[in-house]
């Protein structure tokens, strides 16, 4: 029998560590993720680490939310609205030029993600040679809206060989399925997804072209926070960082696993969007160049081609290098 000296230890015990949870929860380190747009592929890695209890283990309560596209989102990052962002390398770079101090911390999309859809007519498949005075439709604020030129001009071909619309994102993807505009941005792990699902419905089908396939050798959206939290707290960028591809490597290993999550915590997320919206980051996340390096390694060669893009689609002047745009300290 226990004496009553041992049920009041056990007791105490008890009370002690009731009282010591909450303490424990709150030595959790709080910081937010802004995914840049709506809850889609690209940022599953973060969904899944959440989930996972991956960043509970490295001692972060982490808050995921929504952002209003890259611009804004890399603008925000730099004034501290939040700790970490899901940001492209062009948005970085204008805010770099514009005396902001953001950084990509990994790669999440390794090659450029985007392309240029169409509707496929009598089967043919369009080249760049056939897209001479069609239209296409690009988001008020979107990036799209000088790389095409440039990567026009890169091509050999005049800068108003596609005539440009700003149109609110909304209704990019349902202009081009009902015929309203000739070609529309689309992205992998994201809209691409949506623009097929939409096609299928109308009994359409779309063609996709990738600038990469025409000499555009940059990077895509990635991991970013800021040089002052980089230099006064390494250790939190580190923890987050490692955390994160955690969850991204889950995600390459058991889509369909990471998909359910994506939907649990997102339910208005259509499964098969989402699911292909994970293949494809699964696949855009892989370096075949640089398989000996840890996911999320960005390589100097291609930041260097980046830069240079981005320098000659937006007229930065040579304010922003290569090297002010990522570090590789937090992947190794």
């Amino acid at each position: 029998m226990q004496t009553i000296r041992n049920i009041v230890v056990r007791v105490a015990a008890v009370v002690a560590l009731a009282a010591a949870g909450p303490l424990f929860a709150q030595s959790l380190q709080k910081v937010t993720f802004n995914m840049s747009w709506l809850p889609q592929g690209s940022s599953i890695g973060i969904m899944v680490a959440q989930d996972q209890g991956y960043y509970k283990e490295a001692g972060l309560d982490v808050n995921i939310v929504r952002g209003y596209g890259g611009n804004r989102t890399a603008n925000e990052l730099d004034q501290g609205q939040f700790e970490f962002a899901y940001v492209d390398p062009i948005s970085l770079a204008l805010t770099r030029s514009n005396g902001g101090h953001v950084r990509l911390i990994g790669a999440v999309n390794t090659t450029w993600p985007a392309g240029i859809c169409y509707v496929e007519k009598n089967g043919k498949q369009l080249t760049l040679n056939d897209m001479k005075g069609m239209t296409m439709g690009g988001g008020l604020a979107s990036p799209v809206q000088n790389i095409v030129p440039t990567w026009l001009e890169m091509n050999g071909k005049p800068r108003d060989y596609v005539r440009m619309l700003r149109m609110d994102p909304a209704v990019v993807d349902a202009s081009l399925v009902e015929g309203k505009i000739d070609l529309a941005e689309c992205w992998k792990a994201s809209n691409l997804a949506t623009i097929m699902k939409q096609s299928k419905a109308a009994g359409v089908k779309v063609g996709w072209i990738e600038y990469r396939d025409y000499g555009l050798n940059a990077y895509g959206s990635g991991i970013a926070t800021t040089d002052e939290r980089i230099t006064k707290d390494p250790e939190l960028v580190r923890r987050f960082v490692q955390a994160t591809y955690r969850g991204y490597q889950f995600a390459i290993d058991k889509p369909d696993a990471a998909v359910d999550i994506m939907v649990k915590m997102f339910p208005t997320v259509d499964r098969n969007v989402g699911l292909q919206q994970i293949h494809e980051i699964d696949q855009l996340i892989i370096d075949p160049q640089a398989r000996d390096k840890p996911l999320g390694y960005l390589r100097p060669d291609r930041m260097q081609s980046t830069a240079a893009f981005v320098d000659k689609a937006f007229d930065v002047k040579g304010k922003v290098k290569a090297t002010d745009l990522h570090t590789d300290e937090f992947v190794k």
